[in-house]
């Protein structure tokens, strides 16, 4: 039966549009936590970075095969979005013209927590039909949604190291920690 114009989309369409909009979103994660890796090479930081962006590749190869089981097609439109998206982000306000700030890492490490965050409501939502989609492996998803939790630690942890040296006065602000640099404490809150 054909869609009636202005009727809404069936949970087929729905759950097509909420998955490519992740994928976007998760390419766009991948392409900041990437650059941001980069710019903390020969840090305390590098190892902990270099770890979280190849999870992260996997946690979108994880999605590309789930919208693949579930006979989904990626959406080429939305993808170059979420890649647009992310170069915008670039164009902040960081106190600087052309160069990087302390400021910088802060806002760069939150928005990769929220898009670790939203990621992690992807799963919990996929895991909640798990029991009524055979296609969807619960084990899976668990597994995916406890990296997403620890990814928000550690991104947490760096944010508020990030956020000391950006905010306390000159030569009063910690270094990373070993604990921040070495994956956090897993915390997911403030």
């Amino acid at each position: 039966m054909a869609r009636r114009h202005g009727a809404p989309p069936d949970a087929g369409q729905m759950l097509a549009i909420y998955l490519n909009d992740h994928l976007a979103g998760s390419s766009g994660g991948l392409s900041l936590i990437r650059r941001i890796a980069r710019g903390h090479r020969d840090t305390p930081l590098e190892a902990s970075l270099t770890s979280l962006a190849r999870e992260i590749a996997e946690d979108r190869d994880s999605l590309r095969e789930i919208m693949r089981v579930l006979g989904i097609p990626r959406r080429r439109v939305r993808a170059v979005l979420g890649a647009l998206a992310e170069r915008a982000g670039r164009l902040k306000l960081n106190g600087r013209l052309v160069s990087r700030s302390p400021l910088s890492d802060v806002l760069e490490f939150e928005a990769m927590r929220l898009g670790v965050e939203a990621k992690g409501a992807l799963w919990s939502a996929l895991r909640s039909v798990a029991d009524a989609d055979p296609r969807l492996d619960r084990g899976a998803l668990e597994r995916l949604l406890d990296r997403a939790r620890h990814q928000a630690g550690v991104l947490e942890d760096l944010r508020l190291a990030a956020a000391a040296r950006a905010f306390e006065p000159s030569g009063t602000a910690p270094r990373p920690t070993a604990q921040a640099a070495a994956g956090g404490r897993g915390r997911t809150g403030p």
